[in-house]
Formats: C-alpha cells, sequence, structure tokens
C-alpha cells in the first residue's frame, strides 16, 4: 500500500481515493493506513471547510462535484471521526452543503442524507461497536433507522437543554461546565438544523444562555439564521427567545425592524387596525419594552421617515408602533418595568410625560387644556437659543409627531369645541413646517389661520354648498409649499367630518382636492387615523363613521 503523505492543498481526488480504498477500515492493514494519514486528512478537512464555508451548497457541490461521496465515506469510517477534531470538522462540511431552502425533490433527499450523518456523527463518540452491531441494536429497540435518527436528535436536544439549564441555574463558572466554544460549536450545529420542530428547545435555551463571557458566545451564522427562520415564519419561539436574540445581535433587530416596514409597503392596508395587526404580530413593539431595543427601533424608524421624505405613510406607521409600544409598557409587571427616561434619555420630561397620556386617560373636556400645555411646552423648547442645531430641532418634532394622536385631536379641537386656537394652530404649524428658515413656519400660520378662520364662519351654516366652499377649496389648491397645503387639507378635511353640513359635501369637495393636487395618501391615512381612533374611543356618531367608510372606500382606488 502506498506510503506516500505528500499530499497537494485541497488534492481532492488524492482523498476520494483513499477514502475509497480505506472503507470502513476493516483490515489491519487499511487501519495502519488510515494512522498514517490522519494527520494530513484533518488539515485537508480543514482545509475543505474553509474552501465552501461561504460559497453556499449549491456552489460547493458545483466546484466539488464528488464532495458527497468524499464525506459519506470518510464520515462512516470510525477511525477518521475518533481522531482529534475530524469528526467536528467533517460535521462543519456537511453543514456548509445543507440547503437552508430546498427547491427541488434532489436537494430535499441530500438534506435529509446530511441529517443522518450529522445524527450519526453526533452519536459515533458512545459506540465501540461498528455498524452492524448498531444496526442489530437499532432493529431490537424496534425502529427503523429513520425513526431511530428522529428519536436520537430528540434525546440529544433534551440533552443539551438540559445541560445548558443546569449551568446556568447552579450559576457555575463557564469554564467548570459548559465551556464557551462548545456551546459556540452547538450554535454552529444548529444552522442547517434551524427549521426542524424538534430542535426549537434547543434554539430558545441557546438564546437564552448567557455564560461568564462577556463576548458574544453564540455564533453570528447561528443568530443571523434563527433571525431569518423566524422572519419567514418558518420556526415559532416564545417571546422571550426572540426578545434576547435581538437584544444580543443588533444586526437581526435591524432586519427585523426593515423587514417590518417592507412588509408594510408591500400589502394593501385598508385600516389601521390591520397596520396596528402586522406590527403587533411582529412582537417589535413588545420586545420594545427593553429601552436598548425602543431607541434602535426609533433610530431605524428617523432614518425611513428621512429616506422618504416624511411620507404620512411612514408617520402613520411610526405613530401606531407608539401606541403599541405603550400598551406593552403599561402591561409590563412593575418589577420589569423601566422608567420612561430610559426611553426618552435626552428629552424634556414634562413634555413626554404629557405626550405619552393618552387622550381616553383624560376627559375630553380636559384635551384642549393639554394640548396648550403640550403646545406651550414645545414652543419654548423650539425658542430656546440652546436648540441651535437642525438635529436638536428634528429630535423635538420627532418626540411630537410619535404621538400624533394629538394632533389629530388638536385639529378636531379647532373646529370642535370653543378653544383658543393659536396655541392648537401654531404645534400644527410646527409639525408641518418645523424649521422656520426664511419665516417658513411663520407663513405656514399665516395661512393656516386664514383657512381655519374662513372655516369657522362656515362651520355653523345650516345650509352650505360646494360654492360656500370654494374659497377655502381654492386656498388649499393654491397653496404652493407643500407643508402648508398638508395643514390646510388636513383642517378642511377634518371640517366635512365634523361640522354639521359638511357631510354631503365631503365626498364631492375631496375628490375635487385630490385630483387638482397631490393630496390622496395624506387624505387617506388621515382618515383611517381617524376611523382608527373612533373605533376605540367608544365615539358613537354613526353619520361620521359611515362618511369615514364611504370616503376610505373611494380614496383605496387612488392610493
Amino acid at each position: 500500500m502506498a506510503q506516500d503523505t505528500t499530499v497537494p492543498k485541497l488534492n481532492f481526488e488524492y482523498w476520494l481515493d483513499k477514502a475509497i480504498e480505506w472503507g470502513q477500515a476493516t483490515s489491519l492493514e487499511s487501519q495502519k493506513d488510515v494512522y498514517l494519514h490522519l494527520p494530513q486528512l484533518q488539515e485537508f478537512l480543514h482545509q475543505l471547510y474553509e474552501t465552501i464555508k461561504h460559497l453556499g451548497s449549491t456552489v460547493a457541490i458545483q466546484q466539488f462535484p464528488l464532495i458527497g461521496q468524499l464525506l459519506g465515506r470518510l464520515c462512516w469510517n470510525p477511525f477518521v471521526i475518533g481522531y482529534d477534531q475530524s469528526q467536528k470538522t467533517l460535521m462543519w462540511c456537511l453543514c456548509c452543503l445543507y440547503s437552508s431552502e430546498p427547491q427541488n425533490a434532489v436537494e430535499l433527499k441530500a438534506n435529509s442524507w446530511i441529517r443522518s450523518l450529522l445524527c450519526h456523527l453526533l452519536c459515533s463518540s458512545e459506540w465501540e461497536s461498528n455498524e452492524a452491531e448498531i444496526s442489530t441494536f437499532i432493529s431490537a429497540l424496534g425502529y427503523t433507522s429513520a425513526d431511530y435518527y428522529c428519536h436520537l436528535v430528540k434525546n440529544m436536544v433534551i440533552s443539551l437543554v438540559t445541560e445548558l439549564r443546569e449551568n446556568q441555574f447552579n450559576g457555575l463558572k463557564i469554564q467548570e461546565s459548559t465551556s464557551a466554544s462548545r456551546v459556540n460549536a452547538v450554535s454552529i450545529f444548529c444552522v442547517p438544523l434551524i427549521t426542524l420542530p424538534d430542535l426549537t428547545p434547543l434554539l430558545e435555551t441557546l438564546l437564552l444562555y448567557h455564560g461568564g463571557s462577556s463576548k458574544e458566545i453564540l455564533s453570528s451564522e447561528f443568530l443571523e439564521a434563527v433571525n431569518e427562520a423566524f422572519l419567514k415564519r418558518k420556526i415559532s419561539l416564545p417571546e422571550s427567545a426572540v426578545f434576547s436574540l435581538w437584544l444580543r445581535h443588533l444586526p437581526s433587530l435591524e432586519k427585523a425592524t426593515l423587514h417590518l416596514l417592507d412588509q408594510l409597503f408591500s400589502i394593501q392596508l385598508n385600516s389601521l387596525e390591520e397596520v396596528a395587526h402586522v406590527i403587533k404580530d411582529s412582537l417589535l413593539p413588545q420586545a420594545a419594552s427593553h429601552p436598548a431595543i425602543f431607541r434602535t427601533v426609533n433610530e431605524i424608524f428617523k432614518n425611513a421617515l428621512m429616506e422618504t421624505d416624511g411620507t404620512s405613510e411612514v408617520m402613520t406607521i411610526i405613530q401606531v408602533f407608539t401606541q403599541l409600544f405603550l400598551q406593552a409598557h403599561q402591561n409590563e409587571y412593575k418589577q420589569h418595568k423601566f422608567p420612561l427616561k430610559a426611553y426618552f434619555l435626552y428629552h424634556h420630561q414634562p413634555l413626554v410625560r404629557a405626550l405619552i397620556r393618552r387622550p381616553f386617560e383624560l376627559p375630553t373636556a380636559y384635551w384642549s387644556q393639554h394640548l396648550k400645555h403640550i403646545s406651550d411646552m414645545v414652543k419654548a423648547l423650539v425658542e430656546d437659543t440652546n436648540i441651535s442645531s437642525l438635529t436638536g430641532l428634528f429630535e423635538i418634532w420627532f418626540l411630537v409627531a410619535c404621538f400624533g394622536e394629538w394632533l389629530d385631536i388638536a385639529a378636531e379641537q379647532l373646529l370642535k369645541a370653543a378653544v383658543e386656537p393659536d396655541a392648537m394652530l401654531w404645534l400644527l404649524a410646527f409639525y408641518y413646517c418645523p424649521k422656520n428658515e426664511n419665516q417658513q413656519r411663520t407663513q405656514t400660520m399665516v395661512e393656516a389661520e386664514a383657512v381655519y378662520n374662513h372655516l369657522m364662519m362656515l362651520f355653523s351654516h345650516s345650509d352650505l354648498s360646494l360654492k360656500d366652499l370654494e374659497a377655502a377649496i381654492h386656498r388649499v389648491t393654491g397653496i404652493e409649499q407643500c407643508c402648508n397645503q398638508r395643514l390646510a387639507t388636513h383642517l378642511l378635511a377634518n371640517f366635512l367630518l365634523f361640522s354639521p353640513c359638511g357631510h354631503k359635501l365631503a365626498q364631492e369637495c375631496i375628490y375635487h382636492i385630490t385630483k387638482t393636487t397631490d393630496t390622496s395618501k395624506e387624505i387617506y391615512n388621515l382618515l383611517i387615523r381617524t376611523a382608527y381612533r373612533f373605533n376605540h374611543s367608544g365615539e358613537k356618531n354613526q353619520r361620521t363613521v359611515k362618511l369615514l367608510n364611504e370616503l376610505l372606500q373611494k380614496l383605496t382606488l387612488k392610493v
């Protein structure tokens, strides 16, 4: 038998010939030859793994068409898998060939074959018998090989879960029980098997596991794969495990938030109930009860808002998310609840407390007073000479915008209640035009006051015609600045919803506005926010609810 052990780097054909020659090393001569080559074989397997680990299963098989035959033969050679790190390296190589999303019957069959080999490798160190004895033992238990491997996986999972949980429960130093490298290895092993239902308890335990190391002990590949499978609904995990995943792996949290935004943009949502359902189903509002997650998600929302130039769709999503976050925070047990300051570190805390008060927590008679208080605080902050940068101004604006429910109520109160309009008009003007360069916000206030005064003159008319509204419509459609037009549209839409005679003209008037301006989405989002608040506030104005539904049906076709 050849004794030359000088093997060129990644001499694939050489080692395949050797594997075929050795078989399962049953003869003394073949066993001696295996022993002689084990160090070089282990080095080859390590190089092979380093070569294929970033290729993906399809490319790896294209580059090495006979890789399955080589690995399969080596996995059944007891001398190979018993040597040093060869068993582990074989497992990692097999993991690289596993198709996370098999596209055809061949890949499905290959995955099944790889799972069987992995199970074989996992139990091989516990067996000192040959294949025939193992098969006899399996048959004596009354199992087929497939059943046996299934039970083996379950038992392996139970064993690993018990080991990890006991290690945490006993508070032992990680070096004294389960090493960080072993936990890391287990997490890597799980990567190609993540979607197996039997593996879920182990995934949960790993995600909740925190050893004595200050560094992350789970592999990034594992964390990314779990997050991907969770987002695609291929696995189901307890909330605590998902929250732990996002806390320990920032890229997964970022991907989950962007996935939510993509999901909301890609489907037609006809109500905020649907928006709220999708957002709540993502678990992000619940996870945001941890301040680190909340602040990260908020930063991503800010970037999305700036990249989309402040579209009403993104702003509405952020506002619904904030409401769901507040619900989750209020439902937290007192001993687990973080103070509000932890979520809004650098903001004026009295303003935060005022904005966080939900409208339904106050009698409607106090809404105007509460809004004036908010407006006065925002104005004082904006006009503070210390707020000189656009970044500081944006942070104040974004905080107010997150609680947009109060802004919608401010626009309603201007028309429905006897209020002093200046404070509320200023708050709305700030929202729609936060910067005051070249007196932009001042001009917005002037135009908003003109629209508001005209609408109030018409509010109590018992018989209103479209001609009576022409001046207000002309002001809306003739305004050149986008922010001013959006505020004027907001006031006019509320007039049509809440004035005694506005209902009969609403459809025709809104049709005219959306035909001559680019405000369809703006009005649509205003209406679904109003409908959502009506559904959750207990208001029973059936006429307004009916009108909202009719207008939403009409506008759905436009947006």
